[in-house]
C-alpha cells in the first residue's frame, strides 16, 4: 500500500442485494476482498455504473485526489497536476461516522462505517487493516473494475 492511501485491495461482488433491498437506482454490493479477506457492503449508483454478481473490481479510499499527495512522489512536481480519479471509473466523496470492534482476541473484527451522500458503506475485518481509519474523516472511494 502506498503513503496517503488508507486502503485498497480487490474485490469480487459475492451478492448484490443481500438483505433483499430494492432502490431505483442503487444496488448494495456485497463483496470479499483477495489480499486482506475484508468484508464490504457497499451501496452503488448502478444508474450510472451498473455492477454484476461475481465481477472482480479494484477498491482505493484515500483521503485525496492529488496524485502527489497519495504516492508521495517527487517525479510529478513539475507540469499538469495528475488527479488519482483518472485512473478510476466510478469516484464517491464521503466521510467515516462510526469505527467499532467487535470479538474478542484472535476472533476481533474491526467495522468502518462511511457514508457517501446517503450511500453507506462498512467494512469488516482485521483491525491491523483499519488503523488509518479516523471517525469524521472525509474520504474518497474510487473503483475500477478488473478483466
Amino acid at each position: 500500500m502506498m503513503a496517503g492511501i488508507l486502503f485498497d485491495d480487490i474485490f469480487t461482488i459475492e451478492i448484490l442485494n443481500p438483505n433483499g433491498e430494492k432502490f431505483d437506482k442503487v444496488t448494495r454490493i456485497a463483496a470479499q476482498s483477495e489480499k486482506h479477506g475484508i468484508l464490504m457492503n457497499l451501496d452503488v449508483n448502478t444508474e450510472i455504473y451498473p455492477m454484476k454478481k461475481k465481477e472482480k473490481f479494484l477498491m482505493v479510499l484515500s483521503p485525496t485526489l492529488n496524485w502527489n499527495e497519495a504516492f508521495s512522489s517527487s517525479d510529478d512536481t513539475q507540469g499538469e497536476q495528475k488527479s488519482l480519479a483518472d485512473k478510476f471509473e466510478y469516484v464517491m466523496h464521503g466521510l467515516v461516522y462510526k469505527i467499532s470492534e467487535e470479538g474478542s482476541g484472535s476472533d476481533v473484527k474491526a467495522g468502518i462505517y462511511a457514508s457517501f451522500g446517503g450511500l453507506q458503506m462498512w467494512l469488516k475485518g482485521d483491525p491491523i487493516h483499519c488503523t488509518k481509519f479516523k471517525v469524521d474523516q472525509k474520504l474518497f472511494l474510487l473503483i475500477r473494475k478488473l478483466p
